[in-house]
């Protein structure tokens, strides 16, 4: 994405939030929260923190699996998610 485009996308999206539910959308292998704070380039805090209010407006679910809990996007979520990544395409 150039810089210009990506300027703007950032004035309509906090980038961190949207680029975690694209990233939850684009891979089909189970996720982690330390997986996505790599992949959107953030802190593993900082992903738990927006991925906890995210399960609050049902946009993701955790699934808890013995110690390690995966993230799943919720129907909305994705839905949501999927048109982040049409306006993306569209800047």
């Amino acid at each position: 994405m150039p810089k210009k485009n990506k300027e703007i996308f950032e004035v309509f999206f906090r980038r961190k939030p949207a680029m975690i539910l694209v990233a939850l959308r684009q891979n089909t292998r189970n996720k982690y929260g330390s997986i996505l704070a790599k992949e959107v380039d953030c802190t593993y805090s900082h992903a738990v923190k927006i991925l906890q209010e995210m399960e609050k407006s049902k946009l993701v679910s955790f699934q808890k699996n013995g110690r390690i809990k995966t993230i799943e996007l919720t129907e909305s979520g994705n839905r949501i998610a999927e048109h982040i990544e049409k306006i993306k395409t569209l800047l």
